[in-house]
């Protein structure tokens, strides 16, 4: 019997141990951010107004990059960015080449089944970009989906999903660079860019050529997130801790009439 409760203790310590060890093993990112001493943030560089990299001044500007710098504040560390692609976003996260991705990102349920996603900061919807000259010719999506006409789409974003969700006669043209499409629309290589409203509406009231149909009634209803590791949620709940008093204190509404407008 003595045997027995020996093994059983034995048993119960080395248990213990191990799960303290794996425990120990699955350290935070906001530990290694702390040591490493700089936060590494993932970002296109080519959505306006939440990440551009400006061809003139070699440096990221937007909404998400001064959101990332606050972060990097926040945690008491540098800002370092990343450069990435919508098609490469998620596996650069998954790869840890960036501890965080800011620039835009549409939370969804397909993307929180690889990876982690904030709570919301600011509220956003499909719509289309257009010729000002067919406002008339495009008022629907029923008005887009038709043969003949041409849908400009970036590859690995959400909004070329939408499109190859909903669109069956119109041709869908694949563009590498999310900036090239509205140049694109008009010069009439395309006719339509279907993106969140915010950039369908920023790059209309600069290029006057443009439309922005029915920003605020979007054939979406949709929110923006940081990406962050799935399986890291101390990390995760500092991040939404952080939104949630950059919200309080009234930070992202600044963010937002600096770089959308109120």
């Amino acid at each position: 019997m003595k045997f027995l409760k020996r093994t059983l203790i034995s048993f119960v310590i080395s248990s213990l141990l191990i799960t303290a060890s794996a425990l120990a093993a699955e350290k935070s990112l906001l530990d290694t951010i702390s040591e490493r001493g700089y936060l590494l943030v993932g970002t296109t560089g080519d959505y306006k107004p939440f990440s551009y990299l400006n061809p003139e001044t070699k440096a990221y500007e937007g909404h998400d990059i001064d959101a990332a710098r606050k972060l990097g504040e926040a945690l008491g560390v540098e800002t370092r960015f990343v450069a990435t692609t919508w098609k490469t976003l998620t596996r650069g996260l998954l790869e840890g080449k960036y501890d965080v991705a800011m620039c835009g990102i549409t939370r969804t349920l397909s993307r929180q089944k690889v990876v982690g996603l904030t709570a919301s900061y600011i509220r956003v919807g499909k719509s289309p970009l257009i010729r000002k000259a067919d406002k008339e010719r495009f008022k629907t999506l029923a008005d887009i989906d038709q043969a003949g006409v041409k849908i400009g789409v970036n590859p690995g974003g959400t909004n070329e999903k939408f499109v190859r969700a909903n669109i069956r006669q119109a041709e869908i043209i694949v563009v590498p660079k999310n900036l090239d499409i509205p140049g694109k629309v008009a010069a009439g290589e395309a006719d339509v860019m279907i993106t969140d409203n915010v950039e369908a509406m920023l790059v209309a009231a600069h290029r006057p050529e443009l439309y922005a149909v029915a920003p605020r009634d979007t054939f979406t209803k949709d929110d923006f997130g940081y990406m962050v590791p799935r399986d890291d949620p101390a990390f995760l709940n500092w991040m939404n801790l952080w939104i949630h008093q950059m919200m309080e204190k009234g930070e992202f509404q600044a963010l937002k009439e600096k770089w959308i407008g109120k």
